[in-house]
């Protein structure tokens, strides 16, 4: 059962996290900027739910990176043989070589930067919540707020922002979620801390916004509702940890760079992606541990 489960999460992490790097590609815009809505190459995106679901590559960029047929050789023509004549002889051109064929030609269109990773992460993602939680009732809600996560760490690793229309979703997604496993038996959190935990964890971060807007998003604040109500399920002791390791995991990559000469003390740094790997600590954590 167990080898089953894992198998099922890896196939769920595998066909969402493929769907990341276009909706990635499509929300990566800078605040006063529209979502984009064409490819790198040009070519508007279509397909489910109006081009946000699809392959990284639309398919006339897929069609472009088919590698051309070489041209067939041109056959060598014999040269004519000289014929007697009265005239003075001239020597016969020298037969020459037929050119080599052209190398096969390969057009590649531009690719998607941001999420080259992404489906990768949300397999081994999903498959650790998986083995952590076993089959209890809230492991649907990690699988179906994981790939969401690790959108907002890729936007957010990309332009430094974590957009509403995924953030505010992903919090009332996780109350309901976590709301319906409550009900159900086996499960081993409280949806009452879930929700506590979200108020908590969210007025914490507001409050940081408030002390010092240029050091903390305000899409920060709209995540640490969702991953409060996340940690907030396993406990207080659970939603601790998970909080402290975001600032811990941000703090060693900001210190990094600062040793590396990569960034200075007050180079900003997107913390999405970190507040999400602290938030999954925990949760393996607390899954763990119920």
């Amino acid at each position: 059962m167990d080898a089953v489960l894992l198998a099922l999460a890896a196939v769920w992490g595998a066909a969402t996290g493929l769907l990341i790097p276009r909706a990635a590609y499509r929300f990566a815009v800078e605040p006063e900027e529209p979502w984009r809505t064409a490819c790198p190459a040009g070519h508007p995106l279509t397909g489910p739910a109006r081009g946000w679901l699809g392959p990284a590559r639309c398919a006339p960029c897929a069609a472009q990176a088919t590698p051309a047929t070489p041209a067939a050789p041109v056959p060598e023509t014999p040269a004519p043989e000289p014929q007697a004549s009265a005239a003075p002889e001239v020597p016969a051109p020298e037969p020459q070589a037929a050119p080599a064929p052209p190398a096969p030609v390969t057009t590649t269109p531009p690719a998607y930067a941001p999420g080259a990773l992404a489906p990768l992460v949300t397999v081994l993602v999903c498959v650790a919540l998986a083995a952590a939680t076993g089959a209890r009732p809230e492991l649907v809600g990690w699988l179906v707020l994981a790939p969401v996560a690790v959108l907002l760490a890729v936007v957010d690793r990309r332009v430094h922002r974590l957009p509403d229309v995924l953030t505010l979703p992903l919090a009332a997604a996780a109350v309901l979620l976590l709301g319906g496993a409550a009900l159900l038996p086996g499960h081993t959190g409280s949806w009452t801390s879930g929700l506590l935990g979200g108020l908590a964890l969210g007025g914490f971060y507001l409050l940081l916004f408030l002390i010092n807007p240029n050091g903390m998003g305000f899409g920060d604040v709209k995540l640490a509702l969702a991953l409060g109500v996340a940690l907030g399920w396993y406990g207080w002791t659970v939603l601790f940890l998970g909080g402290f390791a975001g600032f811990l995991f941000g703090a060693a990559y900001g210190l990094a760079l600062v040793l590396l000469r990569r960034a200075g003390r007050g180079t900003g740094i997107p913390f999405g992606p970190f507040m999400a790997a602290g938030a999954l600590t925990g949760v393996l954590l607390g899954a763990l541990a119920g």
